[in-house]
């Protein structure tokens, strides 16, 4: 993990193509798409399952999902 990246919790409220979701944080959605090792390890993510996303302070419309809460 870089210093310079973002890690917030937030939500998924719609699941798209190619492991691409929309995650609400903060009232603010963004598209999100899923970490390597979970799509490894085979980690099913679903709409309305709480997530850690990481974010670059350059675009903060687009992260990276890296744990699933659940």
């Amino acid at each position: 993990m870089s210093k310079e990246l973002i890690e917030l919790d937030g939500i998924v409220l719609e699941a798209l193509p190619n492991a691409v979701f929309k995650v609400n944080i903060n009232g603010n959605i963004l598209l999100a798409y899923v970490n390597g090792k979970i799509r490894k390890n085979n980690i099913r993510i679903s709409v309305g399952d709480s997530v850690k996303v990481e974010m670059s302070p350059y675009d903060l419309y687009r992260g990276r999902i890296t744990y699933r809460n659940g």
